[in-house]
């Protein structure tokens, strides 16, 4: 059970983060206007649960996890010799679309995006997390989101610089 809810905060991290722009992702105002829409929000829900669905089976569950974890173990074993010397553990890396911790908010959003409590999160629960986020954004409930809405959610969190700017800002 710990393993699988360890499993599932990635992808809950994901959830709560799917708005972050990233290389590897692109942003979520897909008009650079600087206003993020409900249906831009739910797109790239759709897109960042077609990316972490690994196995293609319509769930985000603890195969889906297993598979990226023995990508990230490739990655880091420089030599591929199937094992991690402590050189290469502690080599820095680049992260790209590193999305979310093990516990904390991630944990969180994971079990609260597993509406029926099955261990996995469907396209309907990840998507509903997502908008359920977005919802709570959105202060003047117009569908939109602006940067000073998000900002206003999470005061605690200095501005991004101009081009690192996310949707949990």
């Amino acid at each position: 059970m710990k393993k699988l809810l360890i499993g599932l905060s990635l992808a809950a991290a994901a959830a709560g983060s799917a708005y972050a722009v990233e290389s590897r992702r692109p942003s979520p105002d897909a008009d650079g206007e600087g206003i993020v829409t409900r249906a831009e929000a739910e797109a790239i829900s759709a897109r960042m649960f077609a990316r972490l669905d690994v196995n293609k089976d319509g769930r985000i569950d603890a195969a889906d996890r297993a598979v990226r974890q023995d990508a990230r173990f490739d990655r880091m074993d420089a030599n591929k010799d199937g094992q991690l010397s402590r050189a290469e553990f502690a080599a820095p890396r680049a992260r790209p679309g590193r999305i979310g911790g093990g516990r904390g908010p991630g944990m969180r959003m994971g079990r609260m995006a597993d509406a029926d409590h099955d261990g996995a999160i469907s396209q309907a629960e990840f998507t509903a997390a997502a908008l359920r986020r977005f919802d709570r954004m959105d202060a003047n409930k117009d569908g939109r989101v602006t940067r000073d809405e998000r900002r206003a959610k999470r005061p605690d969190r200095p501005a991004p610089p101009p081009q690192a700017r996310s949707m949990g800002d």
